[in-house]
């Protein structure tokens, strides 16, 4: 009777904890403009000279609301875009467009971008949009941000300053692929996303975004390139996506600004990377999430949790449902004292109301399931979680209920290869 209750309130909990939006398969809208590629789909040292940055913002900025300028034929070679609102950018079948490697071309001022320096920050990114509304990025072709290649000029790569940074504790200045804020209704639909120098999808500020059978095809060395990062958003769809980079998979930021709720997480396959996170900024508060059908194989964490004393905050109603784990290091992963930064220690996590039902781990790996102090307790439900043998759990400050755990006959289908049409490109 008890299992009973508990079930259908997790059932409760999972309808509401979702995207409100009823949400389908999005369709490419009709050209406004096809730009053909004036150069070959692989680069060489002479093309770099040779950018169609002016070409596509002019295409963007004349197209009429509700249709797509087309990229096709080969090889597009840009520095910063700025997306317009009810025009989406296509990236057609076999057609790459490529990052410029000039690191001038994405200064915020004289020299910030392609530099390591304490604030960081000093880069336009390939593609923004603010305030842009009923946009989106689609198509089978590729953008690769080259963030493995050689910064014109200096030395290092995009990802070698990433390291330095790590190294001298300092920042680095890198574009990333996608920065969206407050663009309602924005889609990304078939995409693929490669080499991002750093963050390849961040989204904040909106009300609807959907990133519908997207791949991520990013090396786990390569720093900071989180997969898809939506923050400080309402209904939010990422589903039918494969994800493989070098920090989180997907980062759900919840930091100061408006609420980070109503979010589905569906249908996905991650590979490398560090996870599906929440965090680590909660101090504006994160609810109402759905995590379902989503298989993690090969990542540093699974499912993961993050945040801490500098920028913590409510973290509620959150489910995850038919998760299959494997080769993962931690793969249930509740960090309430994750990396600390800044000078505040008054925000304090509080993780409570998160239930995860349905969730086989094949390979051991250490469980942490870790409150803040015993006045901001872990809550959680652990509703037909199975663990193998060999696994450590650490537990503090935390209420964890535990009911039934029966494997899921059904994870050995979900662990697919990676899906990446990245052929013809690094």
């Amino acid at each position: 009777m008890v299992r009973a209750i508990i079930l259908l309130l997790l059932a409760a909990t999972a309808v509401f904890a979702q995207d409100t939006r009823t949400v389908t398969e999005p369709v490419i809208p009709a050209a406004c403009k096809t730009l053909t590629a004036l150069l070959p789909l692989q680069l060489s040292e002479a093309d770099e000279s040779k950018p169609d940055t002016a070409r596509i913002q002019d295409a963007l900025d004349h197209c009429e609301k509700g249709k797509a300028v087309v990229l096709t034929g080969g090889g597009f070679l840009t520095g910063p875009l700025q997306l317009r609102a009810g025009v989406t950018l296509v990236v057609d079948a076999k057609t790459i467009l490529y990052a410029s490697r000039n690191a001038r071309d994405y200064d915020l001022k004289p020299g910030s971008c392609g530099t390591v320096t304490k604030e960081g920050h000093g880069c336009k990114n390939i593609l923004t949009g603010t305030n842009v509304a009923d946009a989106g990025v689609m198509g089978d072709g590729i953008i690769d941000g080259r963030g493995y290649a050689k910064i014109l000029g200096p030395k290092d790569s995009w990802w070698d300053l990433a390291q330095e940074a790590k190294v001298k504790n300092l920042n680095q200045s890198c574009p990333r692929i996608l920065q969206l804020a407050k663009c309602n209704n924005f889609t990304l639909y078939k995409i693929t996303l490669k080499n991002s120098p750093q963050f390849h999808v961040a989204y904040s500020g909106g009300n609807g975004f959907t990133a519908w059978g997207v791949t991520i095809d990013t090396p786990k060395t390569a720093r900071n390139t989180d997969g898809i990062d939506p923050g400080n958003s309402t209904n939010v769809t990422i589903t039918h996506c494969f994800i493989s980079t070098g920090d989180d998979n997907v980062a759900i930021k919840a930091g100061k600004g408006a609420p980070t709720t109503h979010m589905t997480i569906s249908h996905n396959h991650f590979y490398s990377g560090h996870g599906m996170s929440i965090g680590s900024e909660t101090d504006g508060g994160a609810s109402d999430i759905l995590v379902t059908d989503l298989s993690i194989d090969g990542a540093d964490n699974g499912i993961r949790i993050k945040s801490n004393s500098s920028k913590g905050g409510l973290v509620k109603d959150i489910v995850y449902e038919d998760v299959c784990i494997r080769n993962v290091k931690n793969p249930i992963y509740m960090d309430s004292n994750y990396s600390y930064f800044g000078d505040r220690r008054d925000l304090l996590p509080m993780f409570t109301n998160i239930q995860l039902r349905n969730v086989t781990v094949s390979t051991p790996g250490k469980v942490t399931l870790q409150g803040f102090d015993d006045a901001h307790r872990l809550g959680m439900i652990f509703e037909n979680v199975v663990l193998p043998a060999g696994t450590k759990t650490v537990e503090e400050h935390a209420d964890v209920k535990r009911n039934g755990a029966t494997p899921n006959p059904g994870c050995s289908a979900k662990f697919v290869p990676l899906t990446s049409r990245t052929s013809g490109s690094r």
